[in-house]
């Protein structure tokens, strides 16, 4: 199953303090608007997501559709089939895609753990 590009969102207090400490650990802004507080940032092939006050836990984040540059791929699992085959695997949505749509879309689903994962394609 290819999910797409890989993130970490992490709900942060202060994004303007998590942006300069990620940036000391060789973090640079790719994405997102400091004053809309929610920014994408990348070292090599690893992307977090800083959000302020949008939600309360952290999230693994995939991006079907994106490689880990946030570029188009020309051949993808749309976010539905995915959804779809989890489904028929037993495992439980949070929220679904609608199935009837296309284009962009999200689930969310929980690890046992109860670690939040949401898959949110974008095109």
């Amino acid at each position: 199953m290819k999910l797409g590009a890989f993130s970490v969102s992490l709900s942060v207090k202060d994004i303007t303090v998590s942006k300069s400490f990620y940036e000391k650990l060789g973090f640079e802004v790719m994405g997102g608007d400091l004053s809309q507080n929610w920014l994408i940032m990348k070292n090599e092939s690893c992307i977090i997501g800083l959000f302020q006050g949008m939600f309360e836990n952290n999230i693994l984040t995939y991006n079907p559709g994106w490689n880990q540059n946030a570029e188009e791929l020309d051949s993808f699992t749309d976010v539905r089939e995915l959804q779809k085959q989890l489904k028929e695997k037993g495992i439980d949505m949070l929220s679904e895609a609608d199935e009837s749509s296309e284009g962009p879309a999200s689930f969310t689903i929980k690890d046992p753990d109860g670690n939040m994962i949401l898959v949110d394609q974008h095109r």
